[in-house]
């Protein structure tokens, strides 16, 4: 066990959910995303589908394009994306096609989470921690849809 990556991994993700946060007073739907690399944010997001009215605009293809912009390389194969709700399909293949190092996500999407599809989506080379702060992220999201409901 590293603690101090345990450590690195709750900081950025609390930074992540603070972008979630951000989405959510927008009236986006509450999910936010960093890229680090050598404890650096090199890209930052949030969900603007409704902002930018494209249905592409998920809190990590905007870090995604954030940090490739940052490295000058579209290979984020010495990064870590931290990013509050599991990725979608589409999502997870520009993880895949971007070589992530590490993927750390918060909660889990039982409805639309890549991971849904029983097959491996990101790049072999890549780590997945889950978990992190999945509770906060979790209750944020929660929150979202029952105002949108009411």
């Amino acid at each position: 066990m590293n603690i101090e990556a345990d450590i690195m991994d709750q900081y950025f993700m609390e930074e992540a959910l603070g972008l979630a946060h951000k989405a959510y007073s927008e009236g986006e739907i509450p999910v936010g995303a960093l890229v680090v690399i050598k404890d650096r944010v090199i890209g930052r997001g949030y969900n603007q589908t409704e902002r930018l009215n494209d249905v592409t605009a998920h809190a990590e293809m905007i870090a995604i394009t954030a940090a490739a912009d940052h490295l000058g390389s579209k290979y984020l194969n010495e990064c870590t994306l931290y990013v509050t709700l599991e990725p979608c399909v589409m999502c997870a293949g520009a993880l895949y096609w971007s070589q992530m190092k590490r993927v750390v996500v918060g909660a889990p999407d039982e409805k639309r989470g890549f991971t849904l599809v029983g097959k491996p989506l990101l790049h072999p080379k890549t780590k997945l921690v889950t978990g992190i702060l999945a509770a906060e992220s979790q209750q944020l999201l929660l929150k979202f849809f029952r105002q949108l409901r009411t």
